[in-house]
């Protein structure tokens, strides 16, 4: 019985076993088919990041190719309007920004010299005693417009005394040798007192005498020989009049000076080694405290001063406002004028850029401004020549610098044009 019983407890026992194996068997292979899923998931899933992780390095680098080419459009963008800048109509006009279009025309260049007003010589007039006397009285004073036939000045003179006396007693005769006639008076007799009388009337008027001032001498003016007046022979202004009443002076002397400065001269000094192709009626422009006149070369010296050691071009300037006047100083610019019409802008409008060329400000659009190199050519006054721009291209003629100061402040926003 108790072989029975060992023999079915080790049936028991070795069942148990089996099981226990079988079930720790069943449970390896569960295990080892986990960790089989698990070692391919892990595989996937690590073939899946490669993958993920290289499509993310594709879009990267494509990513990063989309950046430097947007990068490298806005640093075109950026070299495009580098040097340029954006302004608003309110800024532009408290800046007082000019802009122009700019054609080709005819331009002019000018030369300076400096020069000095004279009175017109051509119509001037030099009120002068023909002989010695003295001066009684004045009857126009320096700078009075006088018109034609005014008295200027009264003089004293012995030989007008004498010239008056030799008249009276000429014209006497004469008159009564004509009142006898040929028939009481013989031809030669008749001729020597018509022949006193010219001579006598002729005499007082080389004096100075006028016409009517002859026609008045009679025997009741016999106190007052001696006495003449000067009249202006032509309408002007006293220029000169530089005596004092009772000062005796002598035959020529100036005592009036008068100048007609509706026309005036002008005498410009120049180097006598710059050399000017001028021509007769030359334009000029004359230039006195911020006024300019409108002059033309009328004639040129070929000699030269032996005091300045400079020689002489003669303008005439026309003086309708009467703010001209004889010993003045002025500026004097002889205008040349192309032969061919230029593109040409104002000094003020030229730039040096970051590089040292020079540029100008184009407007594209309105307010819109950049900086365009240009290749300069003559100087034509205040202007200067420009080449490289076409024909209607507008730039700014004025506040160039303003704009200039902006850009270089860096205020332009390459995105918010």
């Amino acid at each position: 019985m108790n072989t029975i019983f060992s023999k079915k407890l080790l049936a028991v026992v070795m069942s148990s076993l089996l099981v226990g194996l079988s079930t720790s068997h069943i449970a390896f292979g569960q295990s080892s088919d986990v960790m089989d899923s698990a070692a391919k998931i892990s595989q996937q899933d690590v073939k899946e990041h490669k993958d993920d992780h290289d499509d993310h390095e594709k879009g990267h680098e494509e990513d990063k190719g989309d950046h430097d080419e947007h990068g490298h459009g806005v640093e075109s963008k950026e070299e495009k309007h580098e040097e340029g800048i954006t302004l608003s109509p309110k800024k532009m006009s408290l800046a007082n920004i000019k802009v122009e279009s700019i054609v080709p025309e005819y331009q002019y260049s000018s030369i300076y010299a400096p020069g000095e007003i004279k009175a017109n010589g051509y119509r001037s007039y030099v009120v002068s005693p023909r002989t010695e006397s003295v001066i009684i009285s004045r009857h126009a004073a320096l700078g009075e417009h006088v018109e034609i036939g005014q008295k200027l000045v009264t003089l004293f003179s012995e030989a007008m005394a004498q010239a008056q006396a030799d008249y009276l007693i000429a014209s006497t005769e004469w008159q009564r040798i004509k009142k006898l006639g040929n028939k009481t008076v013989s031809e030669s007799r008749l001729l020597l007192a018509e022949t006193t009388y010219n001579a006598s009337y002729g005499k007082l008027i080389a004096l100075g005498l006028t016409e009517k001032a002859i026609q008045s001498i009679s025997n009741k003016d016999i106190k007052a020989f001696g006495q003449y007046t000067l009249t202006a022979q032509r309408e002007g202004v006293v220029l000169q009049d530089d005596f004092i009443q009772g000062q005796r002076v002598n035959a020529g002397d100036t005592v009036m000076l008068l100048a007609d400065e509706k026309q005036l001269w002008v005498e410009a000094k120049v180097s006598p080694n710059k050399k000017l192709d001028l021509s007769k009626n030359s334009p000029g422009i004359v230039k006195l405290e911020g006024q300019s006149y409108n002059a033309k070369v009328i004639q040129e010296a070929h000699t030269i001063d032996p005091l300045t050691r400079t020689r002489i071009v003669r303008l005439s300037v026309e003086n309708k406002d009467d703010n001209l006047h004889s010993g003045m100083f002025v500026k004097v610019y002889f205008q040349f004028s192309t032969q061919e019409k230029v593109m040409a802008v104002p000094e003020e409008a030229l730039v040096r850029g970051a590089d040292g060329d020079w540029t100008i400000f184009v407007e594209d659009h309105p307010g819109e401004f950049k900086a365009v190199e240009i290749e300069l050519g003559r100087a034509l006054g205040d202007f200067r020549e420009i080449i490289g721009v076409e024909s209607g291209t507008r730039i700014v003629t004025k506040g160039a610098f303003f704009v200039a100061s902006e850009i270089a402040k860096g205020g332009f926003d390459p995105h918010n044009h």
